[in-house]
């Protein structure tokens, strides 16, 4: 395997913080790294570390010759006076990227929605930000970086960036570079990595003791691996934990023998006995999950019944969000809503919560129905940034009770995560997961018996995120999410729904992988018929024999008789055919060249020949096709 980035005795500097210390790590081909850690632990600094935008303030990251890398940022810098085509492939002419499969692959699964000459300012935050991911993809870079690469990509988006990125990086053996991911999506990480690293943040544990540095923990495996060993390394730590306990109860009890005994000991016995009490870690972060009391639910909860929300869009056509849907939510129901962009999965949680009403159709709601909305921002906090953590938390209830006890606003907000320091914050302070977290508080605070979450995950780093699937387990009411997170979904619902843009709500015995399915099935009939209509076409130019007829097929641009077509179709097939043996070949060529050069036998000189003459005749197949290909689509 070729080594491609080593980092080394590595530190990074955050103001007077040491957010990473001793970082020693390296990055071969065919590497499938994720990258996990609390928000703030540094890990989009790791990324800047690695690609060479940020220095290390000690240490060294070596990189091999030629390494080129390609970085996806958390904050997407991209020009709004741009095009997606301009933004994508800069200056590059369309036979130029087009020729390459791998460019068109990732047209069609991130970009096929959007005018290519659209400028990046009339676009959404979601558009941009897969224009940003698509620009990343295209660049030919023997590194990739991707800092929260899901978001914005609804659950049919992760699954093809999944496919994408697993077909890209299929091993050392291929030659294809290393892939290393920031990202808080746990079955996207399942599905494409084969090592995680997680970035344990540093401590400072006050009173002028020293700071306790952010370091790198390596896991081989996915992140189910990951959390294997991570819960059998935590096991062992409390083992050993409880070895040192005992010792430091002996070397406390000899230390307190009385003022004259303590002066009498050896001063390195004082010293080792000083040195193990101060060099205990304060215990890591957690969140105590605890089923709060929610008011009675009874038989009624929500129940639409022949709804439809229909609206006029500024160009005067009627959109239809929802048509004759009866849909009616029970007690303690759990329910994920997935759906295409678009389609109304937001809209449906306002109708459920009573903000929008339906064009025609009732929406019947239970008498004791009290509903709570997490929205997809955290914008309810804006008008509170001045208040501390506790005095938001006090503002909802002065106290909750939690099964037996009753637990203060001060008290609840320690148990759910906030350290002393962090209670008395100004919620202007908070980072995003710690805000998501104080948002989701107030609201469970509030004691609703019927809650909606729309994209709950945003922010949130895994630790988080599990945290609150378990609070979730113990909300005792009617639950419905709506989220991109395949995890979360199948984690904490019963079972989903999904929305497809016609108007219906359709249940899904068989999950996520069922509506993937769906959705691939339709794009298959979309294909279909957009075909069946071009041959439709061409057969009515064949049979039109008026002037007039050519006049029309003369403008329309060159037409092909059947026979024509069918021949141009098998041409595109025998070149698609020789275009993969050659890439096989080449590819062979590849893994020898890899053997040669690590001391196997061969002539590398001819060798390299070969595999340039390969390559040069993937590139005239390739625009051999492209221009096949726009023959039948311009016919």
């Amino acid at each position: 395997m070729a080594h491609l980035i080593g980092l080394q005795d590595v530190r990074a500097l955050a103001g007077p913080r040491i957010l990473l210390d001793e970082v020693n790590l390296g990055f071969d081909d065919g590497a499938r790294v994720g990258v996990l850690g609390p928000n703030g632990a540094g890990k989009s600094t790791l990324l800047r570390l690695i690609a060479g935008t940020q220095a290390p303030d000690a240490g060294l990251v070596t990189r091999a010759e030629g390494t080129r890398i390609a970085m996806l940022q958390q904050a997407d810098q991209m020009d709004p006076q741009a095009t997606v085509l301009e933004t994508v492939h800069p200056g590059k002419e369309a036979f130029e990227w087009a020729s390459k499969r791998a460019n068109r692959e990732v047209h069609e699964g991130l970009l096929a929605d959007l005018d290519l000459n659209q400028r990046l300012g009339e676009l959404s935050g979601g558009q941009k930000r897969r224009v940003a991911l698509a620009a990343q993809l295209c660049i030919e870079a023997e590194v990739l970086l991707l800092d929260e690469p899901t978001n914005h990509l609804d659950v049919e988006g992760v699954n093809w960036l999944a496919q994408h990125l697993k077909n890209r990086y299929q091993g050392a053996s291929k030659g294809t570079g290393a892939l290393i991911v920031v990202t808080h999506d746990r079955w996207f990480l399942d599905e494409i990595c084969t090592r995680v690293l997680e970035v344990v943040p540093g401590v400072d544990p006050g009173g002028g003791r020293p700071q306790i540095p952010g370091r790198i923990e390596q896991y081989e495996g996915s992140y189910a691996a990951y959390i294997l060993a991570r819960a059998e390394r935590a096991r062992q730590a409390q083992v050993n934990a409880a070895k040192r306990e005992n010792l430091l109860r002996k070397e406390l009890a000899w230390l307190r023998r009385g003022a004259p005994a303590r002066t009498s000991k050896p001063r390195f016995r004082i010293e080792a006995a000083e040195t193990l009490i101060n060099d205990v870690p304060p215990p890591r972060d957690q969140v105590e999950l605890m089923r709060m009391a929610s008011a009675r639910l009874g038989k009624d909860v929500l129940d639409l019944e022949n709804v439809t929300l229909s609206y006029q869009a500024p160009d005067g056509t009627e959109n239809t969000i929802l048509k004759d849907v009866t849909w009616r939510l029970a007690p303690a129901e759990r329910v994920g809503i997935v759906g295409v962009n678009g389609a109304g999965k937001t809209t449906l949680l306002r109708l459920l919560e009573g903000v929008l009403e339906p064009t025609a159709g009732r929406i019947k709601r239970g008498k004791t129905v009290s509903v709570a909305v997490l929205s997809q921002s955290t914008h309810e906090l804006d008008d509170l940034l001045e208040l501390r953590v506790v005095e938001a938390v006090n503002q909802v209830a002065a106290s909750v009770q939690v099964g037996k006890k009753e637990l203060t606003a001060s008290q609840l907000v320690e148990r759910l995560g906030f350290t002393k320091e962090r209670a008395w914050t100004p919620i202007a302070e908070l980072s995003g997961g710690e805000r998501r977290r104080l948002q989701l508080m107030r609201l469970l605070m509030s004691e609703p018996n019927v809650l909606l979450l729309d994209e709950p995950t945003n922010d949130l780093d895994t630790d988080t995120l599990a945290a609150m699937e378990d609070l979730l387990d113990g909300f005792a009411g009617t639950l419905v999410v709506v989220s991109h997170d395949r995890y979360l979904l199948e984690r904490v619902t019963d079972h989903q729904v999904a929305l497809l843009g016609d108007g219906q709500v359709r249940f899904l015995p068989g999950g996520v992988e069922q509506y993937l399915e769906m959705r691939e099935e339709a794009k298959q009939a979309d294909s279909t018929s957009g075909a069946a209509s071009s041959a439709t076409k061409t057969a009515e130019a064949e049979a039109t024999d008026s002037p007039q007829g050519d006049q029309d097929a003369s403008s329309s641009g060159p037409t092909l008789t059947s026979q024509q077509r069918r021949e141009l179709v098998k041409e595109v097939a025998r070149v698609e055919k020789r275009l993969n043996q050659t890439q096989k070949q080449a590819a062979t060529l590849e893994e020898k060249l890899a053997d040669i050069a690590n001391g196997g036998t061969g002539d590398l000189a001819q060798t390299a020949r070969e595999h340039a003459q390969l390559l040069a005749q993937v590139e005239e197949l390739e625009m051999d096709w492209l221009e096949l290909t726009t023959q039948l689509d311009e016919a």
